[in-house]
């Protein structure tokens, strides 16, 4: 029997007190949405049916990259109602299952286990929670049955002290819900059709209800609000920081590190405190980060040190290079092996060649610099002209002096020398000084300014 899954994504999310559709907040930099779609699709259902209404054109677009069947809920009249705007679209002989786009952290493995108690009739994931306020309670019969959902607003003071809740996950075959879904009421406090009344009828028909327990209270959190979400990016971050230190990366402070994105570490990588891993990123053997550092969509090859405070994003980092502290390395920054980019150093569209140094306090844009080139502090190169970008050109073991201004288009072939302070326009030669300075004066007798009298 195939599978089919449907994810309700139709809620406003008001408590979230932003106009963006609550399924669109991101975990570890991600809609929450899409991580609920990765899961499902983990499950390789034959398709993916999404219940969509708030911010309906907004969801699409995040999503636009995933094949999705996109069904529309003009009016919110509860989870019932929801999943009836879907069941045209389901093949009648298929076995469904219900998720939430506000329940990023469910496991395949859990709903696997959910949608194999699928025989006859409906099946229902439900968890143990210490505080249940606020959920509907699970009520089973003298077996152990369950029998039913009754939900907070509604419950008994009985039913109040059961701690087994309803999930709203839930997994059936289609024809059930084609029979029971239309025959789903309202009278309730909150006037919904609700999704779990179906579970009542199953009973009612003779059929069995069987129950899969979720392995934690953190796997079912469903986002209501900042709260919650803060709550599930902390145990998402925390399960990514477990699995990385299983895999044999040493992590100064597990609480510490957010990994938004795609992480591949080889063997012995350091990672330090208020790491923020963004994009694709890869680091190769023994490369080690220090603390602070934000690195985006970029490769660190091995041996490389990336030292405290730097912001690397879209850039190559060589073998056995080092970068920082206090460096940024823009997009399409490319350093070879061994080479050294220092603090207070910015790089963009640079090629650094192997062992060439900018060690302190420099720019260097739009540029191509050859091996064992030295840069010195407070370098700029002059790239863009107001219009466009030009680029510099620095040949092998070309030697630059601090405090000095390269107004690009410029080259200085191998084995040129740039002597500090100099503002250079024209190209240098092989193995050419070029200096570009006023000549020094020394003048005597010169009197310093003195304060006049009153002034303070």
């Amino acid at each position: 029997m195939d599978l089919e899954i449907i994810i309700l994504a139709a809620g406003q999310g008001t408590r979230m007190k932003s106009p963006l559709p609550k399924v669109l907040h991101p975990v570890a930099g991600v809609p929450m949405l899409q991580h609920v779609v990765t899961t499902a699709r983990a499950l390789q259902p034959s398709a993916i049916h999404v219940v969509i209404g708030h911010g309906a054109d907004a969801v699409r677009d995040a999503l636009s990259s995933e094949q999705l069947d996109w069904v529309v809920q003009e009016e919110q009249l509860g989870t019932g109602h929801a999943v009836l705007q879907a069941m045209p679209r389901v093949d009648p002989g298929s076995t469904v299952l219900v998720l939430y786009g506000d329940v990023p952290l469910i496991s395949a493995s859990t709903l696997s286990a959910l949608v194999e108690k699928v025989r006859g009739g409906p099946a229902l994931l439900t968890a143990r929670v210490a505080d249940p306020v606020g959920y509907g309670r699970v009520l089973r019969d003298e077996r152990g049955h369950v029998t039913g959902v009754v939900e907070h607003k509604d419950a008994g003071a009985e039913e109040l002290l059961i701690d087994e809740i309803n999930t709203g996950v839930l997994a059936a075959p289609a024809i059930d819900l084609n029979a029971y879904l239309p025959a789903v009421g309202n009278a309730n406090s909150q006037g919904e059709y609700y999704l779990p009344d179906v579970l009542a009828m199953a009973v009612a028909d003779g059929k069995p209800v069987p129950a899969q327990v979720a392995t934690s209270e953190l796997e079912i959190l469903g986002v209501n609000d900042r709260l919650q979400l803060s709550q599930v990016e902390r145990e998402y971050q925390l399960r990514q920081a477990q699995q990385l230190l299983r895999d044999g990366v040493s992590i100064a402070d597990p609480a510490r590190l957010d990994v938004r994105g795609s992480l591949v570490c080889g063997a012995d990588v350091s990672i330090d405190v208020n790491v923020v891993i963004e994009g694709d990123v890869s680091l190769g053997d023994g490369v080690s980060i220090g603390p602070n550092c934000v690195i985006s969509n970029s490769r660190i090859d091995p041996g490389a040190t990336i030292h405290a405070m730097c912001h690397l994003e879209d850039a190559v980092v060589g073998a056995s290079a080092s970068v920082g502290p206090y460096a940024r390395l823009r997009p399409g920054t490319v350093l070879a092996e061994q080479a050294r980019i220092g603090n207070f150093v910015e790089t963009k569209k640079a090629n650094i060649g192997a062992g060439s140094k900018v060690n302190h306090l420099s720019y260097i844009g739009d540029c191509d610099m050859g091996a064992g080139v030295n840069v010195g502090a407070g370098t700029i190169t002059c790239n863009y002209d107001g219009v466009n970008k030009h680029k510099t050109v620095l040949g092998d073991g070309v030697f630059v002096g601090s405090n000095s201004t390269l107004v690009a288009p410029i080259e200085v072939q191998a084995g040129g020398f740039v002597a500090a302070g100099s503002t250079l326009t024209k190209p240098v030669a092989r193995d050419e000084l070029a200096v570009s300075r006023a000549k020094q004066r020394n003048i005597g007798g010169w009197q310093r300014p003195a304060k006049s009298d009153g002034e303070s």
